[in-house]
């Protein structure tokens, strides 16, 4: 780093070097020669269309690759227009690390208090206070992100700026890979290679409490183990300690995947359970939350926890353990480490128990395990297709390495459980804050963190239009992108809450719109589905070159809330 570069080009520059690859964002004239110098240094940059889109693929971008999620912001309305993504973000606790010019000025038209906003929302605020300080306040707020919070970085215009010190080193081993997220919250390690530098022991559980987890094990005759987002490094570890004591295995929605391939897996628990899933865990003597909120949506507002049942949870986070639902024991430590401790325990007092995992439960799983294996009747309206209908026709046609994101609302049920995945990377559910609009974005930062596997996007016709510009994103990307549209020209979950009750919906219903078409205009492939024929076209396009994206528009049937909704609504 030459004397004469500036505080921006120095911290773009090091950031490269630390070992950020990708970073998404909008450029103005405050982080333009910060983002340069990302690019300059051998970063690449993926310009959005908005500021909101370049948040929630940063994010997705995080979740699916491992890796830090690097956004780039203009001061003042760049870094506003971001917030509903940036607020997705650090509710979910994604690594994330937010580059944000700042006007410090009080009378520019863009001055604002950055850094309260971002606190607001749960993010965690920093700054480059001046260039003497430039390396030591990037490497803080690098390792802060890497423990799992999203960072605001502020970049006041003046300092940016000023002549950086040379030479421009950051405490700390650079170039090191970077720590996974407390164990208890967030996402997998990034691979070799990714940024961060230097990396933290997980916290220990205390003997005392793996003991009692171990008696809870050894006594329990139908034990359940339901992973978060929390659990996704464990993977492994908590499934040879479910093989141990016999237990069944289960996650949230947003670790889904995560046991696809192991036996006696029950996939999601919560609204979007099968029946034969609810029936199981809500039967369960012991259920294990591990890294895992256990929330009204997990727990099917605590229908799924049995009077009799005992509950573990086990989380870095002591705030965490029993904020949502009642438990009977909290264990304070990274998944991982604490499955293999009792483990180990159990091994030493030789248990091993076949538990939940009999022939009969297999047999239920076998036959009603999946969605797709659940019996209906399809709902008849004219010109339209049924979702459950389309949702099992897509997942016999899509490839099985494959990226699933899916957006909010009344009809996110059926793309997020009836479409496979192949593991926990397949499946990406921007829901902390439950927004809708944000699905279209996070299938572009699925699709440039794993451009081997095709990506769908589902969303519902609402979403869709909110977050429409991204698409000319997908395109100019040349991204393998399948959008499709779960199209009831409403904002359905508005439409079944209050319409029952005779309210009028006159508000959230609206005429027909012909996506297909604004697809096209956007130069992707496009088709409108009304019934399983018209997936011919979509065939084709799947079996083909797929040049470019492909937006369906599916016209899905109305008369019915999805079943998870209906559950939401009872309160259950």
């Amino acid at each position: 780093m030459t004397a004469q570069a500036t505080v921006a080009q120095a911290v773009g520059t090091a950031l490269a070097r630390l070992g950020v690859r990708t970073v998404f964002g909008v450029v103005g004239s405050g982080n333009f020669h910060v983002t340069n110098a990302l690019t300059a240094a051998g970063a690449r940059f993926v310009p959005a269309r908005h500021e909101g889109g370049a948040a929630v693929m940063a994010d997705a971008y995080a979740r699916v690759s491992g890796e830090l999620g690097v956004l780039s912001v203009h001061q003042g309305p760049g870094l506003t227009n971001a917030m509903t993504g940036i607020t997705e973000a650090a509710k979910s606790r994604t690594p994330m690390l937010i580059l944000a010019a700042e006007a410090t000025a009080p009378r520019s038209n863009f001055y604002l208090g950055q850094s309260a906003l971002a606190a607001a929302v749960g993010a965690v605020p920093e700054r480059v206070a001046a260039a003497a300080t430039a390396a030591a306040d990037l490497a803080r707020a690098v390792d802060t992100a890497k423990t799992g919070r999203t960072v605001l970085l502020n970049l006041p215009l003046d300092v940016q700026a000023a002549p950086a010190p040379a030479p421009f080193d950051l405490p700390g081993p650079p170039g090191r890979p970077g720590p996974p997220g407390p164990p208890g919250r967030s996402g997998p390690p990034g691979p070799p290679g990714s940024s961060g530098r230097s990396a933290a022991a997980p916290p220990a559980a205390d003997s005392g409490a793996i003991k009692a987890l171990a008696d809870a094990l050894a006594a329990a005759r139908r034990p359940v183990f339901l992973a978060g987002r929390g659990a996704r490094h464990a993977k492994d570890e908590i499934a040879d300690l479910s093989q141990r004591c016999g237990a069944l295995l289960s996650t949230s929605a947003a670790s889904r995947g995560l046991f696809r391939a192991h036996p006696f897996n029950l996939d999601v628990s919560g609204g979007f359970a099968t029946p034969v899933a609810a029936g199981l865990i809500a039967d369960a003597d012991l259920l294990v939350g591990w890294g895992c909120a256990l929330n009204m949506w997990t727990t099917r507002h605590g229908a799924l926890v049995g009077a009799g049942t005992t509950v573990v949870q086990v989380d870095t986070d002591p705030d965490a353990l029993g904020a949502h639902q009642r438990i009977d024991l909290g264990v304070v430590g990274d998944c991982a480490a604490t499955a293999r401790a009792v483990a180990a325990d159990l091994q030493s007092r030789g248990h091993h128990a076949s538990g939940y995992r009999s022939a009969q439960v297999a047999g239920r799983l076998a036959g009603e395990g999946r969605w797709r294996d659940v019996p209906f009747e399809p709902e008849a309206e004219d010109g339209r297709i049924d979702p459950r209908t389309l949702s099992v026709a897509l997942d016999d046609l899509l490839p099985a390495q494959r990226t699933v994101a899916v957006d909010s609302g009344n009809f996110m049920g059926y793309p997020a459980m009836y479409l496979d995945v192949p593991d926990q990377d397949g499946f990406v559910f921007t829901q902390a804050f439950q927004s809708v609009g944000l699905g279209l974005a996070t299938a572009v930062g699925a699709a440039v963190a794993r451009p081997d596997r095709l990506t769908v996007a589902a969303l519902g016709d609402g979403g869709a239009l909110m977050g429409i510009a991204e698409l000319e994103t997908a395109v100019r990307l040349g991204l393998d992108l399948l959008v499709v549209v779960y199209d009831d020209e409403a904002y359905g979950a508005e439409v079944h809450h209050f319409g029952p009750d005779g309210h009028p919906v006159g508000h959230v219903t609206f005429p027909p719109a012909d996506i297909a078409a604004i697809g096209r205009g956007f130069g992707c492939a496009a088709a409108t589905v009304r019934d399983p024929g018209d997936l011919a076209a979509v065939a084709a396009w799947i079996n083909g070159p797929r040049e470019r994206p492909m937006v369906v528009d599916a016209k899905v049937t109305r008369a019915r809330p999805s079943w998870w909704l209906a559950e939401a609504f009872r309160g259950h």
